[in-house]
Formats: C-alpha cells, structure tokens, sequence
C-alpha cells in the first residue's frame, strides 16, 4: 500500500497521518542504505574443495558436499563455473541423502587443462568421463547428471554416450534445441554488452545481480567469484579470496557501490548455506545502474583502475556453439535413464521435446518466476523439485526436512 493510501486509512479512523519521509529533520529515517555486494566464500554451501589430476595432465577444480547415497554431478553453463551450483547443493544435501560434486569445466573457473580452447562437445565429454573414473575409480557409485545450459547439453551427449556406467538420472536445466540454436545469432552482441573490466570484485558481482545475469544476490556473491581473474597477475579471483579467506579477511571492498533506497516491504531470500536454513531478508535489485558506472576499455583512465576482467573469453568459442546444441533434443529422449527437463518458460519447448513430454518420455518442470540461471535464481525451488523428482524414482532416500511440492516430477 501507498504511503498516501496508509495516510487515508488512518484519517478514517480517527489516527494521526504518517509523517513524511526523508533525511536530515526529526521524526524522519533514513531511506538509504548499502546492500552487500562482497564476495562470499565457498565453504559457507560446500564441505570440501579438491583439484583432480587426470591421466591427460589436466587438473579438474571440484567442490564436494553430502556424504552418502548417489552423486549429483553438477555441470555449469558457458562462463559460469562450478560456483554457480553453490545454494543448490547445500538445499539439495539438506532435503536428500546425496553427495554433490560440482566441477569447473575446461577453460572454466580454476580447472587448468593443457588445451583450455577446446571447448568441443566431444572434448568435454570425455572430461566428464574422465574426471569420474579418477574421482571414483573402476567402481564409481550411482550417478544423476544435472547440467545448466552448456552443461546440459554436455550432460546429454555424456549420458547418450553411456561414458558413466552408473548413470541413472539426468537432468537438463532452461537448455533446448531450437531455442538454442536460434539464439546463437544473437549472442556476439549479448557478449559485446557486458563490462569488459571491473573495478572490483564487489563491483563485478553488483553487475551480475542489477543487469539480471542472476537475480538472487546471495546467489551472486558466490558464484560470480568463479567467472572474473584479475587483470594484473591473471590469478582467478577464487584463487585470490582463498587466500584472503586463510587470513580470516575479505579483499577490501569497493568505494563505488551504489547506494538505493530502501523499500517499504522487503522480500524473504533463504539463505540455504551448509550450516542450516535461516530467514534474511533483502531489498530486490530493480534500479538500473547509474550511466558511466561500468567503463569500458575505450576509457584510458578507467582501465589504470579495472581489476579484474572475464575468466573465458566467450566470444572465441563460438566455433563450438552448433556443435554442443545440434540434435540435442533426440539425444535427450534417446537416453535411457529416468529424464527431468527444469525450463524458465514453456516456450522454450521445441516440436520433438513436445512431442516426446506428451508421450511421457520424460519429467517436466516450469519454474517462470526465474531468469536463464534457474538453479540460481531460485534454489529452493529446484531442490524441491530435483527432491521429489529423484525420489519418485526411489534413488534417494528423503530427510526428515523433504516435503514434496511438485507431485509432477
């Protein structure tokens, strides 16, 4: 309601009008204040960190929380990196019994591989594969491929090329053919519309949750950390804020965060860390970032003061583009383990998946309220829904905490 329609009602019934709001007289508060844009360390959503070395010299940056009943392999999108699987992992672990392994993929996040440019289908693939068998040995236990994007799609071409003997669920998160495919045209230009430097890591994650790449913060501010290195030594900033965290304190924020007002009704975020479920409550970031806030590399003064730039230059991978995407959606209906499609939107469904949901060939879930990042935006949501998916399949068993919200999966 109005502070005008408030002031109404009161008049109605006889109460005084609420004062005017403002700054700098009695009787009033102030309306502004800083939301928390600094970085967030890892070990709030998972237990342990672990660099795995394959038998090809590549070295697989992997997160792990859970420590019983089948493993979620969590594959990111292009650009993201195993970070942005963070509040997932924790929900899912605290509903379920489950252990969740999250990896940064080729050219991604902290992995180092001997050829971080091939970013071919077949070439992650085998990545995947590979990583499993030296995690696991000859004897890996039940695995659920869940992969967003990028990672979805090379979640498919894993699955439908049986690489894991253990396989027995798949999940494909806001990824599908046609939509994909159409798509690509467009994305040099999206990619030539993000900063190309920040000045900070604060900064930087202030970008991903105002220009909506993620709009749940907490979210950002774990998972953005994954995708930005600095400019000046080209050390990944989760290198840097694991060396920061070792010294019990968090690089030194920015002078620049935007100051907004506050609003009259906050809305709840659950804080969905390892540690347990806590209410928090934070203000939604709606305003547009103010004009000349993020420079661009034309400006020589800014460019003394940026900091940190992208880990992956997206744009010099689109070689690779048709190929993780092409005749994806019959290599999803081909694979023969229990299927769950999570999308942003309906419309993102293309003829043959359709075709293929009405048939019954798989699990659906729409989650609207979300933006491409789904298992960032919202967490909570995809855990339920990844919870009684799996155990409708009866491969996990639930926790005291489980209660089941979407009878359709």
């Amino acid at each position: 309601m109005s502070a005008l329609g408030k002031d109404l009602l009161k008049k109605k019934f006889g109460l005084p009008p609420m004062p005017q709001m403002g700054t700098g007289s009695a009787g009033k508060r102030n309306l502004v204040r800083k939301r928390d844009y600094s970085p967030v360390h890892w070990d709030k959503y998972f237990e342990k960190m672990e660099d795995v070395k394959t038998n090809e010299g590549n070295t697989f940056r992997v997160y792990e929380c859970g420590s019983e009943g089948p493993v979620l392999v969590f594959l990111h999108g292009g650009g993201f990196s195993a970070l942005s699987w963070s509040l997932l992992s924790a929900r899912i672990s605290y509903l379920v019994k489950c252990r969740c392994l999250a990896i940064d993929l080729r050219g991604h996040g902290d992995t180092v591989t001997t050829d971080d440019t091939d970013l071919s289908a077949d070439r992650l693939s085998s990545d995947v594969r590979d990583i499993i068998e030296t995690y696991f040995g000859d004897d890996p236990p039940p695995v659920i491929l869940i992969g967003h994007s990028m990672g979805g799609a090379i979640a498919v071409h894993v699955a439908v090329q049986q690489f894991i003997s253990s396989l027995i669920g798949l999940c494909v998160i806001d990824v599908v053919e046609g939509t994909a495919m159409e798509a690509l045209s467009s994305m040099q230009t999206f990619l030539r519309g993000r900063p190309k430097v920040f000045n900070s890591l604060d900064q930087a994650i202030e970008w991903c949750v105002r220009s909506g790449q993620v709009r749940n913060l907490e979210s950002a501010r774990v998972s953005m950390v994954g995708q930005v290195k600095r400019m000046d030594t080209d050390e990944t900033a989760t290198s840097e804020l694991e060396r920061e965290h070792e010294h019990h304190q968090l690089p030194e924020s920015s002078n620049s965060v935007i100051r907004e007002e506050e609003e009259e009704e906050e809305e709840d975020t659950l804080d969905v860390s390892k540690k347990g479920l806590q209410k928090t409550n934070a203000t939604s970031a709606t305003s547009s970032t103010p004009d000349g806030f993020f420079r661009t590399p034309e400006d020589s003064q800014s460019v003394k003061k940026c900091r940190y730039t992208w880990r992956i230059n997206l744009s010099k991978t689109e070689k690779f583009w048709p190929g993780w995407f092409q005749g994806l959606s019959q290599k999803f209906l081909a694979c023969n383990v229990p299927k769950m499609l999570l999308l942003a939107g309906v419309d993102r469904l293309d003829k043959d998946l359709t075709i293929g949901q009405m048939q019954g060939k798989f699990q659906m879930q729409v989650l609207p309220q979300s933006g491409h990042a789904v298992h960032e935006d919202v967490p909570e949501k995809v855990a339920d829904c990844l919870a009684t998916f799996m155990t409708r399949q009866k491969v996990v068993t639930p926790t005291e905490h489980f209660e089941r919200i979407f009878p359709s999966c």
